[in-house]
């Protein structure tokens, strides 16, 4: 069987980052930046008042209480040139430029508010309440660095440093395809024989928790031909097509008979548990990645945890690799085949991590109730309670 970690490396190295595309910064949130991002200015662009109040000289209210004559008022997007002499002060909002003259700001919770002469209860040292010019950002500082997600944070420093386009990778459009027979949808009735299809909203929004565009082609069923039909209408959207089902080594295998012969997927058992079958490779004119996941809902979602996730990162242009992991003592013993490499679903509790009731790769309810995996090693059999384990956050 073929090692877990060499069948993700044979996938990173298929996949490339998509290619970048400019886009309106509404239209940014979830991709990632492909440009460092530098300000045209400082930020803030000029000396302006942090609160509502009065723009005084700091030496005169040093011997407050005082009371100064009020020359007038400035307002937040005041473009006129202000100018303060000695002994007067200006009422000031908050984001107003600061009068020329002036060195401090006096809130007007220190004044008893007046609007031709005021009092000022309270002494304001020179720079109070003021915003210097550039304190946040120099003129020429990169902003925002290639590679980071553009979150509502990133959009607003975008806007702020006046972009109105930037340059991105795109969330990749991924096409979550099911397989068999069996399945019905749900919200249908449920006749003999069959069951309710949940892997492909299971796999659509584990695609777009990890920042892609997830797209629910349904569900088809055990007829190659009616796989491939559907699959190649789908291609037209897709950076990527996630199947599941129809993998493994039986009869009436629609994706493992459908895909084989295109001769660019190949389909291999893996040294893990769950998730054994597996199939990875491109389809279509515009070589498009395939995962052709194994039909039980846990191993799907396992094998979308170790191999998908970390290719969709790479697809952003983003660092990939296998998934990040703790250490964590284990509340109980866990058992594991020989020579396989076994993802148990457990709850994660600080620095402890007890097994969940129900491993089979069936046990949908079971992996809902996981907050992560426990990983027991090819060369582990057993492991006792109290054993420090590596365990993979969900």
């Amino acid at each position: 069987m073929k090692p877990v970690d060499r069948h993700l490396a044979d996938i990173l190295a298929v996949v490339r980052p998509l290619a970048p595309l400019e886009v309106e910064i509404e239209a940014a949130l979830g991709a990632v930046l492909a440009e460092d991002v530098a300000s045209p200015v400082p930020l803030p662009p000029f000396d302006n008042s942090a609160m509502d109040g009065y723009a005084v000289r700091a030496e005169d209210v040093a011997a407050a209480p005082v009371t100064l004559p009020v020359i007038g008022d400035v307002a937040a997007g005041d473009g006129g040139l202000n100018a303060l002499g000695p002994g007067l002060v200006t009422r000031i909002m908050t984001g107003a430029p600061v009068p020329t003259g002036a060195d401090a700001v006096v809130p007007v919770e220190w004044t008893d508010g007046g609007t031709a002469r005021v009092r000022i209860d309270r002494p304001a040292p020179p720079g109070n309440a003021i915003r210097r010019a550039g304190e946040d950002v120099r003129a020429g500082d990169v902003v925002l660095r290639e590679g980071v997600r553009i979150g509502p944070a990133q959009i607003g420093i975008l806007a702020g440093v006046g972009r109105r386009r930037v340059l991105v990778r795109p969330r990749p459009r991924v096409v979550v395809l099911s397989t068999g027979a069996e399945l019905s949808e749900p919200g249908t009735p449920l006749g003999a024989g069959r069951i309710w299809e949940s892997n492909s909203f299971m796999l659509a929004a584990a695609v777009r928790e990890a920042g892609a565009q997830g797209f629910r082609a349904g569900s088809v069923t055990d007829d190659p031909k009616e796989f491939m039909d559907t699959l190649d209408a789908q291609l037209v959207r897709a950076d990527a097509v996630i199947t599941s089902g129809g993998v493994s080594m039986g009869a009436y295998e629609p994706v493992k008979e459908a895909l084989s012969p295109l001769g660019t997927v190949t389909f291999e058992k893996v040294a893990m548990q769950p998730g054994m079958p597996q199939g990875f490779g491109v389809v279509g004119p515009d070589r498009v990645p395939i995962f052709t996941l194994p039909g039980n809902p846990v191993s799907s979602f396992v094998s979308f945890v170790l191999f998908v996730k970390p290719a969709l990162r790479a697809m952003q242009g983003l660092p990939a690799g296998p998934p990040a992991t703790a250490r964590a003592a284990l509340t109980g013993p866990v058992r594991s085949p020989a020579g396989k490499r076994s993802y148990l679903r457990a709850v994660l509790t600080g620095e402890s991590v007890a097994p969940v009731t129900g491993q089979g790769s069936h046990q949908l309810a079971a992996l809902a109730g996981a907050n992560a995996l426990i990983v027991v090693p090819e060369d582990e059999t057993s492991l006792p309670e109290g054993a420090e384990v590596e365990v993979i956050p969900l």
